[in-house]
């Protein structure tokens, strides 16, 4: 599932035309990619999925660490095979998505456990991305903006994509846009490189 369409960076770039149509649909998936890499997180998802979690590793006392960004939650599966309730947990932070963590309540007779192995005993169902099915409105002007940086890119014949010696400078490239790379910026997933 794309962040933007064709037809929306057709739009920003004025084109009329189809014939690139299949070029823009290939770099929207690049743009969205880098998206991805430089933010170490997935905005939107088209659909629920399953993630498996180890009843030692992935869990400290009453807290069960998730490896990504939960929007929202379906159902999670205790390594019983019990379906816990929502009222056995608490996500966190408590008010608003993205998740990373599901904390037992301290009134709630479950507790994270497993019957004969614990890798991938815990299951939790749910949209595994920041805004769930709806990338935020920044992000999809990231991606946009992006694709019609790499679209133009296809015209560029100068080797610009090197660094190259001017007098006593070194000068290097540009990675991607600096408007670009400033909307993602917040975005950056704590303790991401």
């Amino acid at each position: 599932m794309s962040y933007t369409t064709v037809a929306d960076v057709k739009t920003y770039l004025g084109i009329a035309g189809s014939a690139d149509d299949a070029l823009l649909a290939t770099l929207i998936a690049s743009a969205d990619a880098i998206i991805e890499s430089y933010t170490h997180r997935v905005f939107q998802v088209s659909a629920a999925s399953t993630r498996y979690f180890d009843a030692l590793m992935d869990v400290d006392g009453d807290t069960l660490y998730l490896d990504k960004d939960l929007y929202s939650i379906g159902t999670v599966t205790n390594g019983d095979g019990n379906a816990l309730g929502t009222a056995d947990y608490v996500t966190s932070p408590r008010n608003s998505p993205p998740y990373y963590k599901i904390v037992m309540r301290s009134d709630s007779t479950a507790a994270w456990t497993y019957d004969s192995h614990p890798e991938n005993a815990i299951a939790v169902t749910g949209m595994w991305s920041v805004g769930g099915t709806a990338a935020p409105t920044d992000i999809v002007h990231a991606s946009r903006r992006l694709t019609a940086w790499l679209y133009a890119q296809k015209d560029n014949h100068a080797d610009q994509d090197r660094a190259f010696i001017a007098g006593n400078t070194t000068v290097l490239p540009v990675n991607i846009p600096a408007d670009v790379k400033a909307i993602l910026e917040p975005h950056k997933k704590r303790g991401a490189p």
